[in-house]
């Protein structure tokens, strides 16, 4: 259970904070706030509140080096535990994170940062991810390290992004998760995998000072393979995640 890709969130707001879209603190110094809805919270194409709205925000320090450290959170829901019979007892992610921009050219940029997860009140769920990603003219591909108290993963993406007409941005994601263990099993429990695949498509087009977004998102998993690792057969399937955010 991690924090969902926050890649063009930090993408986002550092070139705003590189422009006029944030809070200039000195010459050197930005302060960047984010706040969004979503209709659903997915992480790696996986509901992290059942399928129910969220509402998130990031705070994030950038300096003009490309260094950049900040806060960000988003309400959770994971329903019941069934080990101990007994809701989960948190409701919010609190993630703090560091890392480094690099503008390679005005097309090619490296983005590396780290990142701890919490959640209040299930501490067995903590957990850290490394994060490298490297961008030229629109594509992108990267890789993620993650690991709590239970798991470790290691996840590759890919995609796109560019401009439509009508000012449109359009996103293309793909990406591998790799438990490298056993822990998506089929209905009778004889057959497991440990890795999945996700993508994402996704619309995006700022108006009223606001970026509005929609997104097509699925993975590979089945029904019941879903409900082996998040207690819930729904999590994963196919769904349409409505967003706004504005950058401050």
């Amino acid at each position: 259970m991690h924090r969902l890709n926050r890649l063009t969130l930090a993408i986002t707001a550092l070139t705003c904070s590189l422009q006029a879209g944030a809070i200039e603190l000195n010459e050197q110094f930005a302060l960047v706030v984010t706040p969004s809805v979503l209709s659903d919270y997915r992480n790696s194409g996986i509901s992290q509140t059942l399928g129910d709205p969220a509402a998130q925000l990031d705070v994030m320090l950038s300096h003009a080096s490309g260094l950049y450290a900040g806060v960000w959170t988003s309400n959770v829901e994971y329903g019941y535990d069934w080990e101990n019979d007994d809701d989960y007892g948190t409701r919010q992610e609190v993630d703090y994170y560091a890392g480094y921009y690099w503008q390679i050219s005005d097309a090619v940029s490296l983005d590396a940062y780290y990142n701890k997860y919490t959640y209040p009140g299930e501490g067995q769920f903590n957990g850290a991810d490394i994060y490298l990603t490297l961008e030229a003219y629109g594509f992108f591909i990267g890789g993620k390290h993650s690991h709590d108290t239970d798991d470790t993963a290691v996840s590759q993406y890919a995609g796109y992004r560019t401009q439509l007409p009508l000012e449109v941005g359009l996103e293309l994601r793909y990406e591998n998760v790799d438990y490298k263990d056993d822990v998506f099993f089929n209905s009778d429990w004889s057959q497991a995998r440990q890795d999945y695949d996700n993508w994402e498509v996704k619309l995006t087009r700022d108006l009223l000072g606001v970026t509005w977004g929609l997104s097509y998102v699925d993975t590979d998993l089945s029904d019941a393979e879903c409900a082996s690792f998040s207690g819930y057969d729904d999590l994963c399937s196919a769904g349409v995640v409505a967003s706004a955010s504005k950058v401050f």
